[in-house]
């Protein structure tokens, strides 16, 4: 018996058990593979399916984030017009975020039910251990497995000694050397995602991502833009999320070029990109050490020894204030909210009381 549609897109018995009272309601399992302006394309054993929120999702979306590709969905089908209805999402096992382009504080969900997060850069002029290292704090945050990915090997005059200097800062996560141009390393990056595993490529423009693509499809999948030589920045040309199943059974999640990944309630992500950090400040004689002139201070005394690199401390004290301000201005957001909340529900009140007196009259 050949496997079903959405086994291939990762469905499993603990999907099964979590999907049950959807299942007694009639409904069908389902997962985004592609969201567009218009609506989501979803993958069900009855095949590919255009399918659009219904009212309630659609009003709850407005105050939370609506699915994304990669979510697992509740269908109500309709044959007819070869088309389904999404009546509810299941809950997340993984998700990748970033802060929204518009908002300092509002979540953007990047990819839902990942299994790792390929942390992409190149060896070439681009190669920025304080980059990697903001990267690597989102994929942890996020719940699925970091790897490390330095494409362009071969144009560096040194590949070992700088994939040792992103080792050391990786904590513990794989770091892996590639060349899609001599065809080395790809085996090895595929070998890290399982089939019905997902992964996503995350990076700057210009690291190599859409070669990746290519090289795990085994095809010329999108078109490729010249490396301006000035710049060293690339154009990725892919214009919206989609799932793609691969050759070996593993899944990509693709995704357009990601500029900046914004940190929003990644302390635990912080943590474990941090981890030499975080054990250091642990060691300081007060609890409320500062790190900066305090007697017996961890922190400073490995800053003196050289065991901790200044600028990894400084982008450590970065991504802090960072999220302290994405902290603040979170806070800020609701309690406005909650004052208008109940400004509206004065006004509404009041409106009421007057209605009622009229009426009295």
């Amino acid at each position: 018996m050949s496997e079903s549609v959405i086994a291939q897109y990762g469905w499993s018995d603990r999907l099964a058990l979590a999907f049950a009272p959807q299942a007694q309601a009639g409904h069908t399992p389902a997962r985004v593979v592609a969201q567009h302006r218009d609506g989501y394309l979803v993958a069900t054993d009855q095949g590919e399916l255009r399918a659009n929120l219904s009212g309630r999702l659609h009003h709850e979306a407005q105050e939370a984030d609506p699915p994304s590709v990669g979510d697992w969905v509740a269908l109500a089908l309709n044959p007819a017009e070869g088309a389904a209805t999404i009546e509810a999402v299941l809950p997340r096992r993984t998700v990748l975020t970033r802060r929204a382009a518009d908002s300092l504080g509002k979540l953007q969900v990047i990819a839902a039910n990942i299994d790792v997060v390929f942390v992409v850069s190149s060896m070439n002029a681009d190669l920025n251990p304080r980059r990697i290292e903001r990267y690597l704090a989102a994929a942890w945050q996020s719940g699925a497995r970091p790897v490390v990915v330095l494409t362009k090997s071969d144009l560096s005059d040194d590949p070992q000694g700088q994939a040792a200097e992103i080792v050391a800062l990786a904590a513990g996560a794989p770091v892996l050397l590639v060349s899609a141009r001599d065809g080395v390393g790809l085996e090895a990056l595929l070998a890290q995602v399982a089939p019905g595993e997902v992964c996503v490529l995350i990076g700057s423009s210009g690291v190599g991502k859409s070669t990746l693509v290519n090289a795990f499809l085994g095809q010329d999948r999108m078109t490729i833009a010249a490396i301006r030589e000035a710049d060293d920045q690339g154009r990725h040309t892919t214009s919206h999320r989609q799932l793609v199943l691969l050759p070996g059974g593993a899944l990509l999640l693709d995704t357009p070029g990601i500029r900046e990944v914004g940190l929003i309630d990644a302390e635990d992500g912080m943590s474990e990109a941090f981890e030499d950090i975080e054990q250091l400040a642990g060691d300081c004689r007060f609890n409320d050490c500062g790190h900066s002139h305090e007697p017996g201070c961890a922190i400073q005394a490995a800053l003196a020894s050289g065991a901790l690199d200044p600028a990894r401390w400084a982008n450590f004290q970065k991504l802090g204030l960072e999220l302290a301000a994405v902290e603040q201005k979170a806070d800020r957001i609701a309690k406005a909210t909650e004052r208008g909340r109940l400004a509206a529900r004065a006004k509404t009140y009041r409106a009421t009381k007057r209605d009622h007196r009229g009426g009295a009259d």
